[in-house]
């Protein structure tokens, strides 16, 4: 679909940093709500970090202190930086983008995904 695309996963070794981003288009990024899930394997999906298009954020306990979401409005960008990276931070990390409405059910879309690993 294209809708959204990510980068910036990688190898990375415990206690170090990575910065993902999402790419999105204007109409989406404007008033939809950006965030970044992750899943692992053998795990359910989980919501990492989000952030309104009015700038509210929202972390998991796991990830309070060491993730930083953002949004460049200029540039139709959403980050996610990740400091003291954790071994159980591993997981294929996805951007979404959602749209909750009153007239029908929520909007929402996914980019392909960016595999983060954390291992020395």
């Amino acid at each position: 679909q294209g809708q959204l695309g990510e980068s910036g996963g990688g190898l990375v070794q415990p206690g170090g940093s990575l910065r993902l981003s999402c790419a999105a288009s204007r109409s989406i990024f404007s008033i939809y709500t950006m965030g970044w899930y992750r899943q692992a394997p053998g795990k359910q999906r989980e919501l990492v970090a989000s952030i309104t298009s009015s700038g509210s954020t929202n972390y998991a306990d796991s990830v309070k202190g060491r993730f930083t979401i953002s949004r460049d409005n200029a540039k139709n960008t959403v980050y996610l930086q990740m400091n003291n990276l954790k071994p159980e931070d591993t997981a294929g990390y996805y951007c979404n983008a959602n749209q909750n409405r009153v007239s029908g059910p929520p909007r929402n879309f996914w980019g392909q995904g960016t595999q983060v690993t954390v291992s020395s």
